[in-house]
C-alpha cells in the first residue's frame, strides 16, 4: 500500500516556496505507484519579485522533459499568472498556438518549455496542485465500470472527466468540472490518471496519498490472488534457468529488433512479471491496449506476446518462435502505421518495445540501456493497472487511432527533436577483455565517451569494477559492468559472453586486449613461461574471439573485432622469443578470423603498439626489469629509451591505442578488416614488409 514520504523535519528546513514543491515533487515521484518515470506534474502558486521591483504572481509547474523523482529547481518553468488567467475565457485552443502563448508567459527564457499540462494547474483554484498517474486510479479509470466505482469510493467529492488528450481542452474540462462541483476533492481523468489540490504543499500532497489510498484499500478488497488473469496457465522456470536461458535467446532478439537500428535489451524477471505471462488470459490481455498514454509513448500500443510453453530445453525452439514472432509484429505494426497515419509522419521503429515469455519473464528494448529500462518500468506500471482493472471489472484502453495520435502526437515528436544527435558508438556494445589495465580502461572511456556500454572483463574484478563506476557515476546508469575473466578458462569466457548477453542484450565490438608478458634469452626459456605466453596471449585470444564470433553470428548484425597485438607480433623481439611468437600467432589469428567474418559482416583488425609503459600491471612488474636487463639499461631508463628509438621521439600511451580501437570499431573503418595498424611512434625494425 502507498505510504506517506513527507518527513516534517527536512520540509521544515525549505523556506522558499520553490523548494517545497522540489521537495514534494521528488517524494510523489519516488514510488512509482503514485507516478509514472517521466509522467505527471506539479505545480505551486506564489508571489515573486520580478526584474521591475514589482510583486507578481507565479506559477512555477514541473517543465516538459523531467521526472519529478529527479527533477530540480532548474527543472520547472515561472510563468506569470496575469497572462493566463485570460486564457480560461476562450472557447479553444491549438496545442501550438498554446504552446507558443505559454513561451511568451515566462518569467525566465532559460526556464524549460511549459508542459502540454501546464494550464490544468493555471485553471484550477488552488495554490498547490498535483496531477499523478497512480496505479490503483489508473486501474479504476481503465475499467469498464470505473465511473459506477468512483461512486462507490468517493461518492460526490470528485469528477469525472472523460478521456480527452491533454492540451487547453483537458485543462478547461477539469477547471469547469471542479468549479460546478463545489465538493469536489479530486479529479478522475478518464484513462490517464488523478488531479488533486491544497492549499499548502503538505496538504496537496497529503491529498495524493490520501485518495490513491481510498482506491488501493477498494481494489484490494476485491482482488482475488488465485484468478488473478484468468489464473495461473504457466508456472516460472527456475531462477538459473530463466536467466541461462534469456542469455542464450536475447542475442537472437537483438538481431530480430535491431536491423534497421540496433537496439540495447534488458531481462526482467521479476514476480509480478512472472505471474503476469504465466497468466491464462494474459496473451489476449496484453493486447487491449495501452492503460494511459504516458505508458504507450514508451512501449509501444501493446507488447509481444510469445505463444511458447516454457521448456528449459527448448532454447532452439524459442528462438525459432521469436524470430517469426517479432517479424510478424513489425508487420502489424507497419499496417497500423498505414492505417493511421497523418500526413508527414515518419515511422519509428517497427520492433517491438516489450517482449513478454511465459515461464520466463520480459525482455525489453530501447536505444540505451536506460530506455530500456524505462520501458520495463512502465510495463511493471501496465501489470498493477491491469491486476486492478480486471478486479473491479474489464480493461479497456484507447481506441487505436487515439493511441496512434499520442504515440505520433507532434508535441511528442517536438520533445524527441531536442534530444543530442545519436553517437558514433550509440546503440553499442563493447566488450573489452582486461578492461582494469591502461589500454583496457583508457579503451572503454573513449568509447563510451561516444555512447558505447562496455562490459569490463578482467581477472582483477575490482579494478574493473572500480573503472565502471567511474564510467556509471559520470554517464549515467547502466552503461558499464564489469565480470571477472580468466581467458585461458573456456568455462569463464563463456560466462562472461552469456553475461554480456544478458544485460545489454549482445555485443558489437570486441576489444581482445588481455595479456601478459615475459622475457628470457631464448636456451633459458622454461616450457612453463612458453606455455603461460601461448595460453593467454594465444589461446586466450582464441576463446574469446570464438565465443564472440559465435554471438555476432547469432544476432545477424553483423560487428567487429580489435585485436591488440604488439610491435613483437612482426619483429623479433630480443629475449622474448615466447611472447614475440604469441604476439604473432595473435595478429595471424585475426586475419584468419577476418577471413570467415566478412560474410556475416564482422571485420577484424589488430593494432600493433610498442611499450606502453603508463597505466600498465605488465610493466609494473617483472617485465621492465626483464626488458632494461635486455637492453643493458636501469628500469627507469627505459621510457626514455624507447622514446629515442621511434622516428617520431615520442612515446605511446593508452589514449593513443584508444583511438586507434575507436577508428577501427567504428563507421570510418567499415570497409576494412584482416588490416594491421602501427602505433608505436614508428620504429623502423617494426616497420611491415
Amino acid at each position: 500500500m502507498v505510504q506517506s514520504l513527507w518527513d516534517n523535519a527536512k520540509a521544515s528546513e525549505l523556506q522558499d516556496g520553490l523548494a517545497q514543491l522540489v521537495y514534494r515533487s521528488n517524494i510523489i515521484g519516488a514510488d512509482r505507484r503514485v507516478c509514472n518515470w517521466g509522467g505527471g506534474n506539479t505545480s505551486s502558486k506564489t508571489t515573486v519579485t520580478d526584474f521591475r521591483g514589482r510583486d507578481i504572481e507565479v506559477m512555477y509547474v514541473k517543465g516538459s522533459g523531467s521526472d519529478l523523482a529527479t527533477m530540480k529547481a532548474g527543472n520547472f518553468t515561472g510563468l506569470r499568472m496575469d497572462d493566463i488567467r485570460p486564457l480560461f475565457e476562450r472557447e479553444s485552443m491549438s496545442d501550438e498556438d498554446m504552446v507558443a502563448y505559454l513561451a511568451n508567459c515566462m518569467i525566465d527564457a532559460k526556464h524549460p518549455r511549459a508542459s502540454i499540462e501546464t494550464l490544468l494547474h493555471a485553471f484550477l483554484p488552488f495554490k498547490h496542485v498535483d496531477h499523478t498517474h497512480p496505479d490503483s486510479i489508473i486501474s479504476l479509470c481503465c475499467a469498464d465500470n470505473g465511473r459506477q466505482l468512483a461512486e462507490e469510493i468517493f461518492g460526490n467529492r470528485f469528477v469525472w472527466v472523460p478521456y480527452v488528450r491533454p492540451g487547453f481542452t483537458l485543462s478547461k474540462m477539469i477547471a469547469q468540472g471542479v468549479l460546478d462541483n463545489p465538493n469536489a476533492e479530486l479529479v478522475l481523468m478518464e484513462k490517464h490518471g488523478l488531479v488533486t489540490w491544497g492549499e499548502t504543499s503538505e496538504a496537496a500532497y497529503a491529498q495524493t496519498i490520501k485518495i490513491i489510498s481510498e482506491a488501493e484499500a477498494f481494489i484490494e478488497a476485491r482482488v482475488n490472488e488465485a484468478k488473478l488473469f484468468g489464473g495461473a496457465k504457466h508456472q516460472p522456470l527456475d531462477a538459473d534457468v530463466r536467466r541461462s536461458l534469456a542469455s542464450q535467446v536475447m542475442p537472437t532478439i537483438r538481431g530480430a529488433v535491431g536491423d534497421a537500428k540496433k537496439m540495447i535489451l534488458t531481462f526482467d524477471d521479476e514476480a509480478d512479471v512472472l505471474a503476469f505471462v504465466g497468466g491464462t488470459d494474459s496473451a489476449e490481455l496484453s493486447q487491449v491496449g495501452a492503460a494511459c498514454p504516458d505508458h504507450l509513448v514508451h512501449t509501444k500500443v501493446v507488447p509481444l506476446f510469445i505463444d511458447w510453453t516454457p521448456d528449459a530445453t527448448d532454447a532452439e525452439g524459442l528462438k525459432a518462435i521469436l524470430k517469426e514472432s517479432i517479424a510478424a509484429y513489425k508487420k502489424q505494426y507497419e499496417a497500423y502505421f498505414e492505417r493511421n497515419k497523418n500526413e508527414g509522419d515518419v515511422m519509428f521503429e517497427a520492433a517491438p518495445r516489450v517482449i513478454l515469455i511465459p515461464g520466463l519473464g520480459m525482455i525489453n528494448t530501447g536505444k540505451s540501456w536506460s530506455n530500456s529500462k524505462v520501458s520495463g518500468a512502465l510495463y511493471h506500471r501496465a501489470i498493477a493497472v491491469m491486476r486492478g482493472a480486471t478486479a473491479l471489472g474489464r480493461f479497456v484502453s484507447l481506441s487505436e487511432n487515439e493511441s496512434y495520435n499520442v504515440e505520433y502526437w507532434p508535441l511528442e515528436l517536438y520533445k524527441l527533436s531536442l534530444a543530442p544527435a545519436e553517437a558514433e558508438f550509440s546503440r553499442k556494445v563493447a566488450f573489452i577483455t582486461g578492461g582494469a589495465g591502461g589500454i583496457g580502461s583508457e579503451t572503454a572511456r573513449r568509447l563510451v565517451s561516444e555512447g558505447a556500454h562496455v562490459v569490463l572483463a578482467d581477472l582483477n574484478l575490482e579494478g574493473a569494477e572500480r573503472v565502471a563506476g567511474e564510467i556509471n557515476e559520470k554517464h549515467g546508469e547502466g552503461r558499464a559492468i564489469a565480470v571477472k575473466m580468466d581467458v585461458t578458462s573456456e568455462e569463464a569466457v563463456m560466462a562472461a559472453i552469456a553475461a554480456t548477453s544478458l544485460a545489454y542484450g549482445g555485443l558489437d565490438i570486441v576489444v581482445n586486449n588481455a595479456g601478459l608478458a615475459t622475457s628470457s634469452p631464448f636456451d633459458q626459456t622454461s616450457l612453463k613461461e612458453w606455455n603461460l605466453n601461448i595460453s593467454v596471449l594465444g589461446t586466450g585470444y582464441f576463446l574469446v574471439a570464438r565465443e564472440a564470433f559465435k554471438l555476432l553470428k547469432e544476432q545477424a548484425i553483423g560487428g567487429n573485432m580489435v585485436f591488440i597485438g604488439s610491435k613483437n607480433s612482426i619483429y623479433a623481439g630480443k629475449s622474448a622469443s615466447a611472447y614475440s611468437a604469441a604476439k604473432a600467432l595473435e595478429a595471424h589469428l585475426a586475419r584468419c578470423v577476418a577471413a570467415e567474418g566478412g560474410e556475416f559482416g564482422i571485420r577484424v583488425n589488430t593494432i600493433l603498439p610498442d611499450a606502453i609503459l603508463q597505466g600498465s600491471t605488465i610493466w609494473n612488474g617483472s617485465w621492465r626489469n626483464e626488458r632494461a636487463t635486455a637492453y643493458g639499461i636501469e628500469p627507469d631508463q627505459l621510457e626514455e629509451y624507447y622514446r629515442k628509438r621511434t622516428t617520431l621521439l615520442v612515446n605511446i600511451y593508452p589514449r593513443d591505442i584508444a583511438e586507434g580501437i575507436a577508428f577501427f570499431a567504428s563507421s570510418k573503418a567499415e570497409k576494412t578488416t584482416g588490416c594491421m595498424l602501427t602505433i608505436d611512434g614508428g620504429v623502423p625494425a617494426a616497420f611491415t614488409r
